[in-house]
């Protein structure tokens, strides 16, 4: 199969007008040559991508499959160009780094924020990644730096205290089990749960954990934010399992029960495969972290 960039561009221009002739317009072709493109991509591909009729072309299934892949296509694109611009204006340093969800949602903002604003010329790659998975492509190099939950295996790595923090169950304050100072997380496999989205760091370990008792967790709604946890449990949704302090300070609506299990504990450490393999900017941030350890 044989096509380019400009065969996509008209394949979803035709979709976004639905007319040949507009789409030709908008690619910049003759409408000769955007139908001659058309047909040699339907021929390269084995099958109609539009339905023609009198007022003008949809897509079929595969041309709806090849849209979808196509815009995946602009987008990789349009990040990689977001990704290269600040080099041109001067960017010489740039540090990947994964972390889990509590660090992304509860620490890292800020602490990105002071370094970023100290180090103007930096750019960071942050993405959010389960420990495992962060310790695995540290140790093979894939990424500088990264920030996980302690009880991870680092064996092999550099590793520095960052944070240190704890999960809780939240309860709606009239529930039951409000006045529990502690329980066991088997305990309540059998209560409907608010959780984040499926594919979260967190979502991962707690089903997990749950499958490691024998059971599973009845998801009643997934959310995109420990605050949103936060706030359809104290609206009586279901119990939720967040970091302490991603907890507000004033929640009237929900009760805090300590998590008995040995897990609970959620420090965070950073890992490195050598602190002396470091780029500047990423040996930078890794010691401005390392700061923000508790004392």
């Amino acid at each position: 199969m044989r096509y380019d960039l400009p065969d996509l561009r008209l394949v979803a221009a035709i979709a976004d007008s639905g007319s040949l002739t507009r789409a030709a317009e908008l690619v910049h072709l003759a409408p000769s040559s955007a139908s001659h493109r058309l047909t040699q991509l339907e021929a390269a591909l084995g099958v109609p991508l539009f339905v023609r009729h009198a007022r003008g072309l949809t897509p079929t299934a595969a041309g709806e499959s090849l849209l979808r892949h196509a815009r995946q296509v602009f987008a990789q694109l349009e990040q990689m160009h977001a990704d290269l611009a600040p080099y041109a204006g001067g960017l010489h340093r740039q540090v990947t780094v994964f972390a889990n969800t509590n660090a992304i949602n509860c620490f890292l903002p800020e602490d990105l924020g002071d370094f970023l604003r100290e180090h103007p010329q930096v750019r960071i790659s942050l993405e959010e990644q389960p420990s495992p998975a962060i310790i695995q492509a540290v140790a093979a190099g894939q990424v500088e730096l990264g920030v996980v939950a302690a009880e991870g295996n680092l064996a092999g790595l550099e590793t520095q205290p960052y944070r240190r923090d704890r999960l809780v169950l939240i309860v709606p304050a009239a529930h039951p089990l409000s006045a529990r100072p502690a329980l066991a997380f088997a305990e309540v496999l059998g209560e409907p749960f608010v959780c984040l989205h499926a594919g979260s760091a967190i979502h991962t370990f707690m089903m997990n954990h749950a499958a490691r008792l024998g059971g599973r967790l009845d998801v009643r709604i997934q959310v995109r934010s420990f605050n949103a946890v936060c706030r359809m449990v104290a609206a009586g949704v279901g119990l939720g399992m967040v970091p302490r302090s991603a907890v507000p300070r004033a929640s009237p609506g929900l009760a805090t029960v300590e998590i008995a299990d040995e897990w609970a504990p959620r420090d965070l450490q950073l890992c490195v495969r050598s602190r002396q393999g470091l780029s500047s900017a990423a040996s930078a941030l890794f010691e401005h972290l390392a700061g923000k350890a508790a004392p």
